[in-house]
């Protein structure tokens, strides 16, 4: 009995490859006219729009990305929904900005205005975006001067600067947005990222910026050099000399000498000269009363750093 039941539903379901393919045709068929009929009907939903911004861009720059996009609900056929949702490309929804500074946000509520003309096809319903903001400056340029900060070069142990590091080109003109461009320092100083130099320097130094990204310039390096040699340690007792010192004024100095620890570049070292060094004391710089003082250490070779030297104690 079962096996009669089973036979009859494979009789019913056994057709030959003619059979087939028209049940298969009448299936897609059905499945195209009601999927062209349900395009035709009207639907809502949410859709990202492509943004742009009409304003005079070779007088003004944002000074972070302008907001590209923007979720509107609109109502609409289905076929311009369909349209939307497999990626077809539409023109973005331009926004106007006559006075580009004096705008800084745009509330969601006020754009609907702006699109109605924008749309075709669809009908808005409401902005999803609650606010775009906005920050655009006027465009600016100026000449910057180019120096290197040699106090934050890192050299290797024992090692220093023998030379005035120069720049070339020792100016640049930049361009982008005017508060940007006007805080900048004069002269700008580059920062050399290698570390332990201990041999002549000459490279491509990169140039680096507080929001890189806005800063246009023709080049973004620099060629940087400056001469580099070991340090020798030198220490020695350095005769006082006071300048400016008021009349019927008699100083009460502990020591006539001050002791001072020096490094000497090597080339230069055969120059260093002990009845040529002064540790000055300017009485101009220095009040009533009694009071610690660091005298000024000069007549060292070229390029010799003073690693040291003792403060004087004075009375007057």
């Amino acid at each position: 009995m079962l096996m009669s039941v089973i036979n009859s539903i494979f009789n019913l379901l056994r057709f030959n490859k003619r059979n087939w393919k028209a049940v298969v045709l009448c299936v897609f068929a059905a499945t195209v006219f009601w999927f062209f009929n349900a395009l035709n009907k009207s639907y809502t939903a949410n859709i990202t729009f492509p943004l742009a911004f009409d304003y005079r861009q070779e007088g003004y720059v944002p000074v972070r990305a302008l907001p590209d996009k923007i979720r509107i609900n609109v109502t609409g056929i289905g076929w311009n929904l369909f349209r939307r949702s497999i990626g077809v490309k539409v023109p973005p929804l331009v926004i106007p900005l006559e006075r580009p500074t004096e705008v800084k946000k745009i509330v969601g509520g006020a754009l609907p205005a702006l699109f109605a003309n924008q749309l075709d096809g669809f009908q808005i319903n409401f902005v999803l975006t609650d606010t775009l903001y906005i920050a655009i400056e006027p465009r600016s340029t100026r000449y910057l001067t180019l120096k290197v900060d040699a106090p934050s070069i890192l050299f290797r142990e024992g090692y220093g600067i023998t030379s005035e590091a120069t720049v070339t080109p020792d100016s640049i003109l930049i361009e982008g947005p005017l508060g940007l461009i006007r805080n900048l320092s004069e002269p700008f100083y580059i920062k050399i990222s290698e570390r332990n130099i201990d041999e002549d320097f000459s490279d491509d130094v990169e140039l680096k910026f507080v929001n890189d990204e806005l800063v246009g310039r023709r080049s973004k390096t620099v060629a940087v050099k400056f001469g580099v040699d070991k340090m020798i340690t030198h220490k020695d007792s350095i005769q006082l000399v006071l300048k400016h010192l008021p009349g019927n004024v008699h100083p009460m100095i502990e020591e006539g000498t001050v002791a001072c620890e020096f490094a000497i570049p090597e080339r230069y070292a055969s120059k260093y000269n002990r009845d040529s060094v002064r540790a000055i004391i300017d009485f101009k710089h220095i009040r009533r009363g009694e009071t610690k003082f660091l005298p000024e250490i000069s007549g060292l070779p070229p390029y010799t750093r003073v690693v040291r030297n003792d403060s004087i104690r004075l009375k007057f």
